[in-house]
């Protein structure tokens, strides 16, 4: 027999026994080792589900009038007044002439996908980011309301923003349907 054919036929040949007892031992092993940790895991869960099962304890009941977490614990007096909140920064935008809009353009998406509400403060300006608050007061009256700006315009003349019908009516522009503003972005 030539060499090349000694090659080729040992290609194609069965793995020696020795292999194969160290391949079905490497698979055991593998098994072996399978169940250990299926077994391990099974092992942990139980164990886990028992201490939950025994950390459940009825609640313990007390009498209102005892204990420290009672109202009568402490008279309201004595509490200390929680600190308010600080109010948040406010930067003049400028003055400029509203509108609104009202039921007409109800249930239309505005410009950030929500569906338009005009029982809802929120108002449209072209260019401040959507989301952001302002502060929108009527000089002549010294009324205001703080907005979310959920839209885009207006896109009429020169008006500066468009309120949903809810905010027009909170700083008293509904009977003359504009009117001039003072325009604060609230900042915090």
């Amino acid at each position: 027999m030539s060499n090349t054919e000694n090659t080729a036929h040992s290609d194609h040949t069965l793995p020696s026994r020795r292999e194969r007892l160290r391949m079905v031992l490497r698979l055991k092993s593998q098994r072996q080792l399978a169940l250990l940790g299926a077994g391990l895991f099974a092992t942990l869960s139980l164990v886990l589900a028992a201490l939950l099962v025994q950390g459940r304890t009825t609640p313990q009941v007390v009498k209102l009038g005892q204990g420290a977490a009672s109202v009568e614990a402490m008279p309201v007096a004595e509490l200390e007044p929680v600190a308010a909140l600080p109010a948040p920064r406010a930067s003049a935008l400028g003055t400029g002439v509203a509108s609104y809009y009202g039921d007409e353009l109800a249930g239309n998406l505005t410009a950030n996908g929500e569906v338009f509400d005009p029982g809802q403060l929120t108002a449209a300006h072209r260019t401040l980011p959507l989301g952001s608050r302002v502060r929108v007061t009527n000089p002549r009256n010294g009324e205001s309301v703080v907005v979310r700006i959920n839209d885009r315009g207006p896109y009429h003349g020169n008006r500066v923003i468009d309120l949903s019908y809810a905010a027009a009516r909170e700083i008293g522009l509904i009977r003359s349907g504009i009117g001039q503003v003072n325009l604060a972005l609230l900042v915090g």
